[in-house]
């Protein structure tokens, strides 16, 4: 448990503390008393021996015990009815020589005494003061005592504070967890998450609801292609059914004319439902994501997407490529060598785009008319000089073009209807059909799948009515800064 582990973590850092600190006090203090109880014997025993000097014999303490220790090694205690203490190693030496002093401890049964010898001058001897340490490891006791009770109290005080205060502090995210389990139970991504803050936490929760947003708008997209996906696929189903069971009615009793229709009528409809199913697949696929982007010459691109067009359908498709002062170059002209139309895109996902393009041109205009390209450079918030605008673009997240950032405009014309202007954001909708194309071959998916593909790479597409009429429809991406040049 996250609450249980910051719990912990905090009361060991503080019991370190409280040790550390604990551990330097208790050193410092043991040598103060040290030195008190040092200095102490050190009086007593000067007190003591100004007393015998005067010839009068010390009052008693209780603490402390005076003997006399003479030449020959005899003690006598100063104290009547007291017992004489064994005198450490070395006081002979003093008692004998009369002078200098020795500081030193010795033990009698289970207590401690401080002893210090000072000479009385030669012949007299040595005067042995010994001070019991009782009191100073009463005190010793005493401290460690009130000192293991103090960190004691506080570690529990700081662990009940602490979990109070991580409690509150996590509150938040318990809420986030109730709420995100909740949403696992029960599917519903309309459940509302706890009001974000501005810490961390809040950070968090705003991530939360940012990425159930993406799940519900990716969710209701699921089921708006599900449902346009069954509207469709409806009509040729009941087609090629239809025409199914009036073969198997016939049994062979159909003019060969009637039945060479109904299987044409068959054939028709399954390469219609081929290519519905295939064109759905890879809208809900996409299948270039597994493609990374690179630098590609929209213009050659353009090129080669065109002249695959005029080889299979014998029309008149030009390509002409503007340069950044919005004037058009010539038709077929090849790719741009100052590299002012080169994008970062994906190559099949932008081949696709164009071919999308160029199959609805065709589509949609008379045969004997031509198809034209335009690629161009243009900086968002700017107009290309000569050319009206194309329409209102439309992007994803991140795919509007940002003012002053150069981009790459590719726009296809034909000679065709036109789109009006109640139809430019409608024709990049999934399964959409005008109203003078609902019997024209075809899925609705072509521009869907152009949106997809060019606001997944961080573009726009438009759609309108060209100056001289028919369709205008293209998109734009931006365009990639070309590597600095070595030398």
């Amino acid at each position: 448990m996250l609450r249980t582990r910051i719990t912990l973590v905090v009361v060991a850092a503080t019991l370190l503390a409280v040790v550390v600190s604990v551990v330097s006090s208790y050193r410092g203090v043991t040598g103060m008393v040290a030195d008190q109880f040092d200095r102490a014997l050190v009086d007593r025993a000067d007190a003591v021996a100004a007393v015998l000097d005067a010839g009068r014999i010390p009052a008693e303490r209780p603490d402390t015990a005076e003997q006399l220790l003479l030449p020959d090694g005899t003690v006598r205690p100063l104290s009547p009815g007291r017992a004489a203490l064994p005198v450490p190693p070395g006081a002979l030496d003093v008692a004998r020589s009369g002078e200098g002093r020795l500081t030193a401890e010795t033990t009698v049964g289970d207590r401690t005494f401080g002893v210090l010898v000072l000479g009385r001058g030669e012949g007299h001897g040595a005067l042995v003061v010994s001070q019991d340490y009782a009191e100073a490891e009463r005190m010793d006791q005493e401290f460690l005592g009130r000192i293991s009770w103090t960190t004691a109290g506080s570690a529990a005080a700081c662990a009940a504070l602490s979990w109070l205060l991580i409690g509150r502090i996590l509150r938040p995210m318990r809420r986030l967890a109730r709420a995100a389990e909740r949403i696992s139970s029960t599917q519903d991504l309309g459940t509302a998450l706890p009001a974000a803050g501005r810490d961390e936490v809040g950070r968090l929760t705003l991530a939360f609801e940012v990425m159930l947003d993406a799940l519900r708008r990716s969710r209701e997209a699921q089921q708006r292609l599900v449902q346009n996906a069954s509207h469709e696929l409806r009509t040729p189903l009941t087609s090629v059914r239809g025409s199914a069971e009036l073969l198997q009615r016939a049994r062979g009793r159909l003019a060969p004319e009637d039945e060479e229709k109904i299987l044409g009528t068959l054939v028709a409809e399954s390469v219609a439902l081929d290519g519905l199913v295939r064109e759905l697949v890879e809208l809900a696929t996409d299948r270039q994501a597994d493609e990374d982007p690179v630098p590609l010459d929209l213009a050659a691109a353009a090129e080669d997407c065109a002249d695959r067009f005029r080889r299979r359908t014998g029309r008149v498709i030009t390509v002409d490529v503007a340069s950044t002062a919005g004037t058009a170059g010539a038709a077929g002209a090849g790719p741009d060598r100052d590299g002012a139309a080169v994008v970062l895109a994906r190559p099949r996902a932008l081949h696709r785009c164009i071919d999308n393009l160029l199959a609805n041109a065709v589509k949609f205009s008379p045969g004997d008319t031509p198809v034209a390209v335009l690629v161009e450079t243009v900086v968002a918030g700017t107009a290309v000089a000569g050319r009206a605008s194309p329409g209102p673009e439309r992007g994803g997240p991140g795919g509007r073009a940002r003012p002053g950032v150069p981009s790459v405009r590719l726009v296809v014309r034909d000679h065709g209807p036109g789109i009006g202007p109640e139809e430019r954001d409608a024709v990049f909708d999934r399964f959409y059909r005008g109203a003078g194309t609902q019997s024209t071959p075809g899925s609705g998916l072509g521009l869907a799948i152009v949106h997809d593909l060019v606001t997944a790479d961080g573009g726009t597409v438009f759609a309108g009515t060209g100056p001289g009429g028919g369709a205008e429809v293209g998109f734009t991406l931006p365009r990639a800064v070309p590597a600095p040049r070595r030398g």
